[in-house]
């Protein structure tokens, strides 16, 4: 399967012939960037949806892409249960005793007869346990249980945060996650809320755009308390009391509490940060795989979590570059429910707009469900690949096919409803007909084995196994701000009030941050802020980037020394022009700070960014790709990943125009040969020619196959095997024309061999995830350092009752 991993080609099982009722040669692969117009899968249970499912996952994770994974059922929670050795002790674990009883078998039989199930079916498959430790290596693997702490808990308190730029300034979208929302924190406490007519809905939103608007965040007790006391007085044209009574909201603002006091409720507000960034790569840039099991949730708290994780998903899809190749996927097991065809619940908003625009960011939509007449084909009717299984009922099969011609329509593809209906009704378990708008025509084939075990439904006792010893890995908070550090120390005597400087000195202040009656001094440090710009046309970096610091005045040799300064995050506009009431002075050096000093400290603070600031970035060793200014290694080896990913796709697509047009000509001239040979052994059939090797079984095959290069390929190819078929037709030489169809056959094999040669290329040009990076300083010249602000400022500090000083700003 190597090669066909290097094509970021998915492997998903082999062509399947409906009316012998057996499985064929030729392998089924899926381009990964086919994903990205997004897929369904429906099936009936017993269809085999969800290894299907489930091996399309695996598919992606082998490729590196990470995905968010909603599982409502626990059946996806398997993508744990890798054993690379295959080994009985491996299953044993996990099997399911229930299972073995009806079996009549002892847990250690029924394991030792499912890992030998496990290497037999994989080996049919042309599978091994090599490939489950790839799949195993290639991710983390991580079970999240919003509400539980069975799995690794997620906090929500992120979810009440004012949008990003993206979201916010965008007033439909930011309509959107208001609205979804509310709708979301009604339904927790039982409140079916319209959004136009509804005033509990109309309140709420209220408050979540007076914060959000004002790039505030909010958290659950901060609504509680501005339902009681909204930001606004008037809601439309009629006063806030009128609308809503103090008494309603008090009602409304109750009944959230009671939710936020319950018993088990805080685990809400526990573990990781609901941080998609987060959830799709780890620290060191790794992908993950970070699947949400909300089997244990009632119905209002599963939609009010898969809409927040929805929502929060669309606002990190914003903030990403565009692509064409995938990025990442977000895959629902069982959508019933979420994204009906008439009701509107908070996730089928979220869900309808990133169908709509989740394409151009590479984010790839993949939702699964037994229940196809619950889905809003309207919504669907843009999807790119559907995987279509076993249906139960007659109705079921109507609105299918339906959907399918919706989505005809739409690409303007054309679509045969009575073949597509013959060929649903022959379908058996895991066997399935795909669907692929970037294909010739659908194609039926028989699902692969899983690499993961497929033990079924995992319960709250094995997902907290498998997560034992699982730290909570949020990321800190960001560091706040250094305000000031060193310099604190013994308070000296202090003046009765502020020193007097020579005339013309400017002076400022920090601003004082400090309880009311906390006894504080100002100290004399100066300031110093500039903006400093570094550019290095090799690196390609042109980036420029404030500093601010200050630095204690003492009465020493070197009053002003810069190299123990000290970082703050203060322009000079943050600067007051006036001491705060009640503050002391700490004693100025005397005849130290004058104007010809206070210059002299400027020429020294340009020197000392001179030789002391550089700009750090990386440059990956091989591709030579530089980091951007500030980013950290984590995030510059993510765009590493998408990046190589990218390259990939596009030399793949070089590869099909260039290997589609030989292997069309070849296999055209080959079908002329093999007629000719037929016609002078007499039998002639135009209507069942067929090559005289199998095709899709090669690399070349299964990689070109059913894929239209371009719309003149054909026309070209048969135009240059023209000549051949002439020269065949005057020839009655039926030997030559059997010597001809093996040159020809050799000649297929020798592309395939030439496939396969460029795709190792393909392998090492893009192995961008393990790629070594090397540390690259630039320095500024001095003529782009512009220096802002050389000046005497006084620091607030907090003095201690034993006389000590601690900084206050």
């Amino acid at each position: 399967m190597d090669d066909f991993e290097k094509l970021g080609q998915f492997y998903l099982g082999r062509t399947y012939d409906l009316q012998r009722k057996q499985r064929g040669g030729d392998l089924v692969l899926y381009d990964s960037k086919d994903l990205v117009t997004h897929a369904i899968c429906v099936g009936m249970t017993g269809s085999g949806k969800t290894g299907l499912c489930l091996a399309l996952l695996e598919e992606a994770v082998i490729d590196g892409v990470p995905a968010l994974v909603i599982d409502p059922k626990g059946d996806l929670t398997n993508l744990l249960l890798t054993f690379p050795n295959l080994a009985p002790e491996d299953f044993a674990p996990w099997v399911n005793e229930d299972d073995a009883r009806r079996k009549g078998q002892s847990a250690a039989e029924f394991a030792a007869d499912q890992a030998g199930l496990w290497k037999q079916g994989l080996a049919s498959w042309g599978q091994d346990g090599a490939r489950i430790a790839r799949l195993k290596g290639a991710a983390e693997f991580t079970i999240y249980t919003p509400g539980s702490t069975a799995g690794v808990p997620l906090s929500i308190v992120k979810s009440f945060a004012a949008p990003d730029a993206s979201i916010a300034g965008d007033p439909e979208l930011l309509r959107d996650r208001i609205q979804t929302t509310a709708t979301s924190v009604l339904g927790l406490v039982g409140i079916d809320a319209d959004p136009i007519k509804s005033r509990e809905h109309i309140l709420l939103s209220t408050i979540l755009q007076s914060a959000w608007t004002a790039g505030r965040d909010l958290s659950l007790p901060e609504i509680i308390q501005q339902i009681q006391k909204p930001p606004v007085a008037r809601l439309g044209v009629m006063d806030l009391d009128a609308f809503f009574p103090a008494t309603d909201r008090f009602a409304l603002a109750l009944s959230l509490n009671n939710l936020l006091a319950s018993p088990g409720f805080d685990v809400w507000m526990q573990g990781e940060a609901l941080d998609v960034d987060r959830l799709l790569h780890g620290a060191d840039g790794k992908p993950r795989v970070s699947i949400f099991s909300i089997a244990h949730l009632g119905d209002a708290e599963r939609m009010f979590f898969v809409s927040l994780l929805l929502n929060q998903t669309l606002g990190w899809m914003r903030s990403q570059p565009g692509t064409t190749s995938l990025r990442a996927i977000v895959y629902m097991d069982e959508i019933f429910g979420y994204f009906p065809p008439v009701a509107n619940p908070p996730s089928k908003t979220p869900l309808l707009t990133l169908l709509k625009q989740a394409r151009a960011f590479g984010v790839g939509v993949v939702l699964a469900t037994q229940n196809p007449v619950d889905l809003d084909y309207k919504g669907l009717a843009n999807t790119g690949t559907w995987f279509l299984g076993r249906l139960q009922t007659e109705r079921d099969k109507a609105r299918v096919l339906d959907g399918l011609e919706g989505s005809a329509t739409t690409t303007g593809r054309p679509f045969d409803r009575q073949a597509m209906e013959q060929t649903l009704a022959g379908l058996g378990s895991r066997v399935f007909v795909m669907n692929n708008v970037h294909e010739d025509a659908p194609v039926v084939f028989e699902s692969r084995w899983a690499l993961s075990y497929l033990r079924g439904p995992l319960g709250r006792n094995e997902i907290k196994r498998l997560m034992a010893g699982r730290a909570v890995s949020a990321p800190a908070e960001p560091a706040a701000s250094t305000r000031a550090v060193a310099l604190g120390g013994p308070v000296v005597a202090e003046t009765g009030g502020q020193p007097v400087l020579p005339a013309g000195l400017p002076q400022y202040f920090l601003p004082l941050r400090a309880p009311s009656g906390t006894r504080c001094v100002y100290h004399p440090v100066v300031y110093g802020a500039a903006q400093v710009r570094f550019v290095d046309a090799t690196l390609k970096v042109d980036s420029s980037a404030d500093v601010t610091v200050v630095t204690p005045i003492t009465s020493g040799v070197v009053p002003v020394d810069w190299v123990v300064a000290t970082s703050l995050d203060m322009g000079p506009s943050d600067l007051e022009a006036g001491p705060a009431p009640g503050v002391g002075f700490r004693d100025l050096p005397a005849n130290i700070v004058t104007q010809k000093a206070m210059d002299g400290w400027g020429r020294d603070f340009t020197t000392w960014i001179y030789s002391s600031q550089t700009l750090e970035v990386m440059r990956a060793t091989q591709s030579g790709v530089v980091s951007r200014p500030g980013e950290s290694e984590r995030d510059f080896r993510i765009r590493l990943q998408q990046g190589s990913r990218e390259s990939r796709d596009q030399m793949i697509e070089r590869l099909r125009q260039k290997y589609g047009l030989k292997t069309a000509a070849a296999r055209e001239r080959l079908r002329r040969a093999q007629q000719a040979v037929d016609r002078e052994a007499g039998q002639a059939k135009a209507q069942t020619l067929q090559t005289a090797i199998s095709f899709g079984t090669t690399l070349l095959g299964a990689f070109i196959g059913r894929k239209t290069v371009s719309a003149s390929t054909l026309g070209r190819a048969t135009t240059a095997a023209r000549g051949v078929g002439r020269a065949l037709k005057e020839s009655q030489d039926i030997g030559r024309a059997q010597d001809t169809v093996e040159v020809l056959e050799q000649q297929l094999r020798q592309l395939d061999e030439e496939l396969r040669a460029e795709t190792a290329a393909v392998d090492e040009r893009f192995s961008a995830e393990s790629e070594p990076l090397e540390p690259v300083a630039c320095k500024p010249k001095r003529t782009n350092i512009a220096v802002r602000l050389v000046a005497l400022v006084w620091a607030p500090h907090v003095v201690s009752a034993d006389g000590r000083s601690a900084p206050a700003w």
